[in-house]
């Protein structure tokens, strides 16, 4: 299922709809007499999740209207459905990449293997801009800072989803690339080195030379959603492909279980960011 599509909407747009729906979340929460504390875990989020929410800071998860009903009622969950279709959009993430971006806030298991950057989820700020000064075609600074916005923003489930387990296999060979030069890469690993001390957080090196290597059908990204099912993601120029067969995301899952045994341990990845940290 590979689908391309352009985004038309303008970042206003899309600030003041999230905004609308956060208003809108907050007054039918105020009708029932909850607090944002009570409310939260009725919905199973967490209290600062639903603030930012309402705060039109984060782009609520499908979930959250069906799991309103029973708290707020029928009525008020037909109000927030209808404030909840006008949010065709995330702030700062391409279309073709939203669908999965859903998939991601809500996963229990989340593991990526890439070959081409260092995983969205792991970028530090600096590495980002490196990367969107060399986009083709160029972006304008506007559209360049709503990319950077989106993916930073994105990186907060590391820290505010302990209980979600996040595995990363990363190509040794994108860490001595040098990408954005010194400075870039001395930011890339003293974040990842920070990130892999989180307790949630696997990342795993491939080495440069490794001949059973079985990462040759390119990147993937995997998660295990709330119901205990897999879903397979890859993209590329622009494009993407959400995988929700079982037989097919069965057997990513499998070949992302033979690459971590073929990478080395968390414990010797960090050891070796930290010599390649030293070189620097």
């Amino acid at each position: 299922m590979g689908t391309i599509d352009h985004c038309t909407t303008s970042a206003s747009e899309l600030s003041d709809s999230l905004r609308t729906f956060g208003a809108v979340l907050k007054a039918l929460r105020d009708e029932a007499r909850l607090t944002q504390e009570e409310f939260a875990p009725r919905v199973s989020y967490s209290s600062a999740y639903i603030a930012k929410i309402e705060q039109g800071k984060r782009f609520p998860p499908r979930e959250l209207v069906e799991r309103s009903e029973d708290v707020l009622g029928p009525l008020a969950a037909r109000v927030l459905a209808a404030a909840a279709r006008s949010l065709t959009r995330r702030v700062g993430l391409a279309s073709w990449f939203q669908h999965w971006a859903a998939i991601e806030e809500e996963a229990v298991s989340l593991y990526a293997y890439e070959c081409r950057v260092v995983p969205g989820l792991l970028q530090p700020e600096e590495y980002i801009r490196a990367l969107f000064r060399r986009h083709l075609p160029p972006l304008s600074d506007e559209q360049s800072e709503q990319q950077v916005a989106g993916r930073l923003a994105r990186q907060s489930h590391l820290t505010e989803r302990p209980n979600t387990e996040f595995c990363f296999i990363i190509e040794e060979a994108l860490l001595r690339r040098g990408f954005g030069g010194p400075e870039v890469t001395k930011a890339l690993l003293d974040h990842l080195l920070a990130q892999g001390r989180l307790r949630n957080v696997e990342i795993q090196m491939m080495p440069i030379e490794q001949p059973e290597h079985s990462g040759f059908e390119g990147p993937m990204y995997l998660a295990e959603t709330p119901d205990s099912r897999w879903v397979g993601y890859v993209e590329g120029h622009e494009a993407s492909m959400l995988i929700t067969s079982p037989k097919a995301s069965s057997a990513m899952l499998r070949r992302y279980g033979r690459m971590r045994s073929q990478a080395l341990s968390h414990q010797d990845t960090a050891s070796l960011l930290e010599q390649m940290r030293g070189a620097l």
